[in-house]
């Protein structure tokens, strides 16, 4: 939270894409903490936590175009070295773009998101302190708040049954929040399927990536479908794909088994929770 503060009261004009990546990361930290442990019950939390998701919001189109801008320079299309340029100035424009409203925003809103943030951290100080005193008691309350949101969302993982490229992305969002709660937890036991956590979630994102630039360039290109940049990004985008959705299935079934329903004919194959899984889940609490 006193990062989230620092970040909050510079507000760059042209910030740097570590900015906006730790304004993203500290809020996303930050919301997925307060959720699993509902500290979202009052005023002052709520709006907290509306103001700070309307400046992710903000900073995630920077970080987009950061990110395309990056790919699209990556690519090697010397027959279409005018699609190329003219791609990364439209990216390089949109970005200027999006910068000066997070700055806006924050000019507007940082005042009250730093004083909102520094009454969420007074309270959650004297939570820890109460824990202190009270340990049986507030430690194991928070513990059992925490513990259950990851549970919940462990199980959330095992849908849908199968994965393709219509839901794939949905699904890269169960991994983040799972993710952010599981790092509460200092227990060696979480390490792995953190780690395993964020390969996918990485892989997904950098598919979903390429497919978002491949629909900026087509949209942008005076080729038509014939051009060779949109074929070169379509064929990037697929083995990235390959590779994220491989990962995915591979994590899922380190910590996912199957079962078939009871074992009644034509039943639907389910997924449920691993011991490898229940284990991290569980360290939460210790």
């Amino acid at each position: 939270m006193g990062k989230l503060r620092k970040l909050v009261r510079k507000a760059p004009k042209r910030p740097t894409p570590d900015n906006i990546h730790d304004l993203r990361t500290y809020t996303r930290r930050f919301e997925a903490a307060a959720g699993a442990l509902k500290l979202d019950s009052r005023r002052n939390d709520r709006r907290l936590l509306r103001d700070l998701s309307r400046a992710r919001k903000r900073a995630g189109k920077i970080r987009d175009m950061d990110v395309l801008t990056s790919y699209t320079a990556s690519v090697h299309a010397d027959q279409q070295q005018d699609c190329l340029v003219q791609l990364l100035e439209y990216l390089g424009a949109r970005r200027y773009r999006q910068a000066a409203r997070l700055q806006a925003e924050m000019k507007k809103r940082g005042s009250a998101l730093r004083r909102r943030l520094k009454r969420a951290s007074t309270r959650i100080d004297k939570i820890i302190a109460d824990t202190s005193k009270d340990s049986a008691a507030a430690q194991d309350g928070a513990s059992a708040d925490a513990m259950a949101s990851a549970v919940k969302l462990s199980e959330e993982l095992s849908v849908p049954a199968t994965l393709n490229k219509s839901n794939l992305h949905p699904y890269r969002l169960k991994v983040k929040e799972l993710r952010y709660v599981l790092q509460m937890s200092d227990s060696p036991d979480t390490r792995a399927f953190i780690e395993s956590l964020g390969e996918v979630k990485d892989a997904i994102g950098e598919w979903h990536d390429w497919e978002e630039l491949i629909a900026i360039a087509a949209d942008l290109d005076e080729h038509g479908p014939n051009c060779k940049l949109v074929e070169e990004l379509k064929k990037i985008s697929e083995r990235k794909y390959e590779h994220a959705l491989s990962l995915t299935n591979h994590m899922r079934r380190d910590y996912l088994r199957g079962s078939t329903g009871g074992g009644k004919r034509g039943s639907a194959h389910k997924l449920k929770p691993a011991p490898p899984l229940l284990h991290a889940v569980s360290a939460i609490a210790s």
